[in-house]
């Protein structure tokens, strides 16, 4: 019995925290209350502070984390099987479509406006959230090289650390101008990189030389 409480108790922590992303994904940080967020979920004052007891703020850095992991989910069944040059298209369009779709909006930023970036909290979410997707990449990476695509003297974990922070810098400046171009040349060149690193009898050709 207490475990099947326990089981519930996380689905329902689970369906506040999801619908509270829903609210604050339509209406922003600064203009939803946490009447609003009851009566998306269905819950009552005592159940959400049940789950949340420091209120509103523990219950953003919830959210914050849920956004942050579907960062990662977003990126899916791509980002993990980043073993071929045809996966790393996948995945590059996937990015881009992502970041093109979320438009000059960041949900996880805005998360972070309200709550304090530097809050321990706020600050682990990110750590986490840039561990994860850098060791992804470093993995994609590694099989690269176990199919002989790239060399095994590649630097796979300063590679993914490059990669990573021109996707960062890409999106930042979409953000501002609502344009993805920067976006798109990082995340070409960081793959172009890795082309440039495949042994000379497997290396592909550039999209110009194949559509030649």
């Amino acid at each position: 019995m207490a475990e099947a409480a326990t089981v519930k108790g996380r689905a329902t922590r689970a369906r506040i925290v999801e619908g509270a992303a829903e609210v604050l994904r339509e209406r922003g940080v600064g203009f939803t209350t946490l009447d609003d967020i009851r009566a998306r979920t269905g819950t009552s004052k005592s159940q959400l502070f049940h789950y949340f007891p420091a209120g509103k703020d523990e219950l953003l850095l919830a959210v914050a984390r849920f956004e942050a992991d579907r960062v990662l989910a977003d990126q899916q069944p791509h980002l993990g099987r980043l073993d071929s040059w045809e996966s790393w298209r996948q995945w590059r369009d996937v990015v881009v479509e992502r970041y093109e779709r979320q438009g000059d909006h960041c949900p996880l930023g805005s998360l972070f406006l309200q709550v304090g970036r530097d809050r321990p909290g706020a600050r682990a979410i990110v750590t986490e959230l840039m561990r994860q997707w850098q060791w992804q990449l470093a993995r994609g990476m590694r099989a690269l090289q176990t199919n002989g695509l790239v060399s095994p003297a590649l630097d796979v974990d300063r590679e993914a650390a490059a990669l990573l922070a021109g996707i960062q810098g890409g999106v930042t400046i979409m953000m501002s101008t609502g344009d993805s171009t920067h976006l798109k040349a990082a995340l070409d060149t960081g793959i172009g990189h890795l082309r440039a690193a495949a042994p000379a009898a497997v290396r592909p050709m550039a999209p110009e030389e194949a559509r030649s």
